[in-house]
């Protein structure tokens, strides 16, 4: 029995170390999703306005004078920019978005029997998981845990615009994890290319504050604006900035959700070790408390036997 305790003992102190560890990388991952959170309100009404304003300007133009705005009939291959993590211990969030663009695919296969679909990745935890859906991954990118610039995707974004134009893919879409909040993260697939009137706003993040939505208030208002030396041109400079744009404001939704989901994944685990070290210090007592027992019957029968 001395030895049931003594293992119990070590058990209690392997799981109280693991904790220790689980804390640790929960207070990380906390610290780095404010930081990513705040880096995705800082940009968001910029992204917001300049998505507002290409679109009015879609509008006012020539379709057929951007290959960027020219909508292709007949849909054959697809690409994806696939946001993904760098690191696991993050619950769900890699499963999840690739789960989404897998049946994203299959979906486009149902209608389209010829249809194909090539992954742009950023993250390395989805390469492993792309391959095993048996889907293909042409081109990676690296991904920054901390993104401060946009032209950190400069090049995934220069390769899908380039892709486009030249006529290798119909359509190019967008999968990344939106952030709703610390403990709720959608993972979702936008449309990037064509730019489209149609397409909605990018992200949930800062949608009820106030400053964001004058921002939009002044976005959206139409015939507002005087363009010099003419629309078409001022769109043609715009388009491509946009798109990287777009790329970067879905990275930063990325980060945020991937750090959320880290912290979360954490705290769950340090609350199952807590909850593992109560059980096993209540069978420690138990056990120390049936030893106390049985040494005090050895000790009253030796005495009884003795008189």
């Amino acid at each position: 029995m001395p030895l049931a305790t003594r293992e119990i003992k070590r058990r209690i102190r392997s799981v109280s170390n693991t904790r220790k560890i689980t804390k640790a990388m929960e207070l990380v991952a906390g610290a780095k999703m404010r930081r990513a959170v705040k880096a995705v309100l800082q940009t968001r009404s910029y992204a917001t306005a300049a998505w507002e304003i290409v679109k009015d300007l879609s509008d006012k133009t020539d379709s057929s004078k951007h290959p960027l705005l020219q909508k292709r009939e007949n849909i054959k291959k697809v690409g994806i920019i696939l946001i993904a993590s760098n690191r696991g211990l993050c619950g769900s969030f890699n499963r999840e978005i690739v789960e989404l663009v897998a049946n994203y695919i299959n979906r486009h296969r149902d209608q389209n029997i010829d249809i194909e679909a090539e992954i742009f990745l950023m993250g390395n935890r989805g390469k492993d998981i792309m391959f095993r859906h048996g889907h293909k991954v042409i081109a990676e990118f690296t991904k920054f845990d901390v993104a401060t610039r946009v032209s950190e995707v400069s090049p995934l974004a220069q390769m899908a615009i380039q892709d486009y134009i030249s006529g290798k893919y119909d359509k190019i879409v967008m999968a990344y994890t939106d952030y709703k909040s610390a403990i709720v993260q959608e993972p979702r697939i936008r449309k990037l290319l064509p730019i489209d009137r149609q397409d909605d706003e990018l992200g949930f993040v800062g949608k009820n504050d106030k400053s964001a939505e004058l921002t939009n208030q002044v976005a959206v208002e139409k015939n507002e604006y005087i363009f010099e030396p003419s629309p078409d041109i001022v769109l043609e400079q715009m388009l491509n900035r946009l798109v990287e744009l777009q790329i970067y404001q879905a990275l930063l939704e990325s980060n945020a959700s991937e750090h959320s989901a880290r912290m979360m994944a954490m705290r769950n685990a340090s609350d199952a070790a807590l909850d593992m070290i109560n059980d096993l210090t209540i069978t420690y007592n138990r056990a120390r408390q049936q030893n106390i027992t049985t040494e005090l019957a050895d000790i009253s029968a030796g005495r009884a036997a003795v008189e």
